[in-house]
Formats: C-alpha cells, structure tokens, sequence
C-alpha cells in the first residue's frame, strides 16, 4: 500500500525520504508544476506515476505511454521516479530519453502509443519541475483530467497493477531530427541566429536548421543546465535582446529563440528588431492563408486585436477565434474547429495538416517562419512585419500573486470591471466598447485600446498585456489604468518586467 501524499514535509529529516511530499496547487489547469523538492520529492513523484496510471486505466485509454526529460540537472531522477509509479499502476512505458515536448507528442505518433508524460519545467526558472500530459493524441490534458488527477494523487485512489513494463528508445532524437528535415530544402540563402539558451533545444534545433538548408549563427547551443546567460524563455526580453545583438554582429537574416523544452519559437528580425509572438502569427496567417483562402485561425486572448482587423487576412477570407490562453485550450480548440493554426502570444503556435500534426512544436514554428521568407524572396523580416498595420503592445508582464490567491483576484478585477461597465464608467479615459471574459478579463477601450488580465496557468503570477492601435501614449493609459484596479488587492507584487 502506497501512502497518502502530504502537502508539507520538512526536509532532510525521516519523514521526508520516508512519505511521499505532494504540494496540492502543483496541479495546474492543463499540466502540472512544482518546485522540486520544496513541493514534491521524489516519492512524491513515483505516487503522480501511480495516479497518472490510474487515470489512464479509468479513461480506458490503452496503458501505454511515452516519457522523456528536458535537459535540467534533477529531470532525469524525476522521471525515472514517475516512470517506477507508472509500472506499478501496469502501464508500459517507453523512455526516449532526453528530449523536447514536441519530440514526445511526436513520438506518440511515430510509436503508436496513445499517452504521454513529458517531464519538463518548460521556462520555468531551474528548481522548476513539472510533467505535461496526455492521453488521445494531439491533445494534452484540461482542467477535468488535471481535476480528477489531483483527487487521486492527493488522496491515493490508485492501486497497483501487473502488467508495467519499461522500454528505452535508442537514438530516437534523431528520428525526431529526420522527420522534420525529410523535405526540400529552402531555396533562398538564409542565414539564422538559432538562440537556445544552453537549454534543451541545443541538441536538436541547429541541426534542423542546418538540416533544411540554412546557415546557423549559433547561440548559446551549448548544454548547461546552470543556464548561465538567461533562462530559455523567448517571452523574456533578456533573451529576447542576446538574440538581437547577434543578429546585428553577424548579419543574420532572421533571429530564432527557443524555450527550455523546444515547444515555442521566439524571433527577432534582420534589423534586430524583436517581434512579439502575436505579430508573428499574423504574419504566418498571411503567408499561409495566402495558399489556404477562408482558413480559420485560434488565437488566444493575449494576442493583437490585427487577427480580426487586418485587411490582408479579411481579403483572404480567414476567420479568427480568440479562445482561452493555454497550450491545452487552444490546442483543443484548433482540432475542435478544424483549425490551419493556433497561436499563442507566448509563443506556442499549433500548426494542422499540412503543416504539422496538431501539436506545438518551436522548431515547426521555425520552420514555418523560414517557408514564409522563402515564398517571399524580395523582402526582408523586416519588410513582412513593416507591413503590418502598427499597433504599440507590450510585453507579457507579469506581476507576483501566489497560486492560492490569484484566480480569486482575476475574480475580483473582472467584477470590477464588469460593475464599471454596468454605470457607464470610463476606463482610460473612454468608454468600454467590449469585456472578453473567456480566460480572465480582456477590457477594451472606444478606440480599440485593450488591456488584459489573467493568473497564469503554471507560476504564481498574473498576467497582464495591453495593446493599442492609436499609440504608445494610449498604450501606457490603459497600463495605469489596469494597474491602478490590480492595485485595488493587496495581494498582487510586483512585477517581472514592464515596458
């Protein structure tokens, strides 16, 4: 009998290598995240392997699933403690090592294996652990399997089965390499900054490049779980800058930034210009709707207003569907709706037949980036993004609020907002035209201005981005003013950036 996880253990003591230490908020909306050690430890780990089998059993998907670790110095310890919970729930297990999130969707495919527990942090800063889950491919879990997740994990409602079985996958990285670089090679002479922040896509993306027929500038493609430079985060605007910097130094066509597990792409033009992921999924429904006409697009409530208003995407037929911010949600809606694509500000894109399986993948995304140059040989990065009608955003901010509290205070800031319609108040000095409150509250101005608030799915943090399409001057209103009714809750800290 396996005990009942606890939420709190002290370490270094018996209690501790003796009892499995589970911290409740670990269990997100659509994955899972913990600071290891301090939130769960590894017996910990081995009873989400038990619940996971479990789970799988309940849905009766076939108990076979694919794992693989991200490049951090505890990740492997960690999986081989969910693997150890995942065979003795009789679930056959199939290691490919280390690896990207995208390389294990892939590997569902490509194995035939129905489930998958990718263990990854993702951005997350190291003493981030966390594992991102699935059982009917392309899709990864949601709140009502995370929810009935919890409730086994947390109350040990699992039990052991005969059947598990342990299989390692050799050489599958390569597999994963040959699979997206099996196609023709780009005919324009490219030259590409690849970014990867010594994190995990260092041992596959320059390859890929190089693969498809681009020269790589090489940055930061050395293996270092320390992350000495910055935390591989192509949202964050230090890795953002490196990546500029290098594309300036050595004449790059293009700059590409990739996360710690390799599922979202980052870019920054030839003029060193850094480009928010959302500008760059208008840019990519342009080129492919170009050669798809009517093709609808998810996109999700952090990204630009230009999904719905740019001409060249209303001449080209594209219907646009903001849906709730998340690789699962909008993962679900692209293969609910039939989607082309999916894109998220943070860089998660989700691509459909033909371009990908369903999944986000950051070097897919790299590589629809380098096909749109490609097919528009006369201009530059630079040319494509001038296109676009101008819109000042910001980045994602994100200000401090702990994981107990923070869905209350985004409760709290829509009703605010919510009430400040219902009298007719002003926010930023106008009128509020539309309330989006699909995932938080998207507040939007008379003149198309808007501001967001969320709480963020994986850390303790909210989510703020304000975008206008009049100016910057209207842009740092809307903050305030957004700032000014967050400020309203004690409870929200500072923030991780602002612009």
């Amino acid at each position: 009998m396996f005990p009942k996880p606890l939420p709190q253990l002290t370490p270094n003591t018996y209690e501790y290598e003796t009892l499995p230490l589970v911290k409740p908020t670990g269990f997100r909306e659509y994955d899972a995240r913990w600071l290891f050690e301090k939130e769960i430890n590894l017996m910990g780990v081995q009873a989400l392997g038990l619940g996971l089998g479990q789970l799988l059993h309940e849905l009766g998907t076939k108990p076979e699933i694919v794992t693989g670790h991200d490049f951090r110095g505890y990740s492997s310890s960690i999986k081989y403690a969910l693997i150890a919970g995942l065979m003795a729930a009789g679930v056959k297990v199939k290691d490919i090592g280390l690896a990207l999130s995208p390389m294990a969707y892939f590997a569902q495919f490509d194995l035939d294996v129905p489930a998958v527990a990718m263990v990854t942090a993702s951005h997350n800063d190291n003493g981030w652990t966390g594992v991102k889950m699935g059982a009917a491919r392309p899709l990864t879990f949601g709140p009502d399997e995370m929810s009935r997740l919890k409730d086994i994990v947390l109350n040990a409602k699992f039990e052991t089965r005969s059947g598990g079985s342990y299989e390692f996958i050799e050489g599958f990285g390569q597999r994963y390499i040959n699979d997206l670089t099996n196609r023709p090679k780009l005919t324009r002479k490219l030259k590409v900054v690849a970014a990867c922040g010594n994190g995990t896509a260092a041992a596959f993306a320059p390859q890929v490049l190089e693969g498809i027929g681009v020269e790589v500038v090489p940055l930061d493609t050395n293996l270092d779980h320390t992350f000495p430079r910055y935390n591989p985060n192509p949202e964050d605007l230090k890795m953002l800058h490196a990546i500029a910097d290098a594309v300036r130094e050595s004449g790059a066509d293009v700059g590409l930034g990739f996360d710690g597990d390799g599922d979202r792409c980052g870019v920054v033009d030839n003029n060193g210009n850094e480009i928010f992921a959302d500008k760059i999924g208008v840019m990519l429904a342009r080129d492919l709707s170009a050669l798809h006409p009517g093709a609808t697009f998810v996109v999700d409530v952090k990204s630009t207003g230009l999904f719905d208003t740019d001409p060249v995407l209303r001449a080209n037929g594209v219907k646009a569907d903001y849906w709730k911010t998340g690789h699962s949600y909008i993962k679900r809606r692209v293969k609910e709706l039939n989607a082309l694509a999916g894109f998220e500000k943070s860089g998660h894109f989700f691509f459909n037949a033909p371009v990908g399986r369903g999944y986000d993948d950051g070097l897919v995304t790299a590589i629809a980036v380098l096909d749109m140059l490609d097919r528009n040989p006369a201009k530059s990065m630079a040319d494509l993004y001038s296109d676009l009608p101008q819109t000042w955003g910001t980045p994602t901010m994100s200000p401090h609020c702990a994981d107990e509290i923070k869905y209350d205070v985004v409760e709290r800031v829509t009703q605010r907002f919510k009430d400040l319609q219902a009298q007719g108040g002003q926010v930023a000095g106008q009128a509020i035209r539309d309330l989006v409150t699909v995932n938080g509250v998207r507040v939007v101005a008379e003149d198309g201005t808007w501001g967001l608030v969320r709480a963020s799915s994986n850390k303790p943090e909210l989510v703020v981005v304000i975008e206008s399409p009049v100016s910057e001057a209207r842009t740092r209103e809307m903050f305030k003013a957004v700032d000014d009714i967050l400020r309203e809750n004690p409870e929200v800290g500072a923030y991780n950036q602002t612009f």
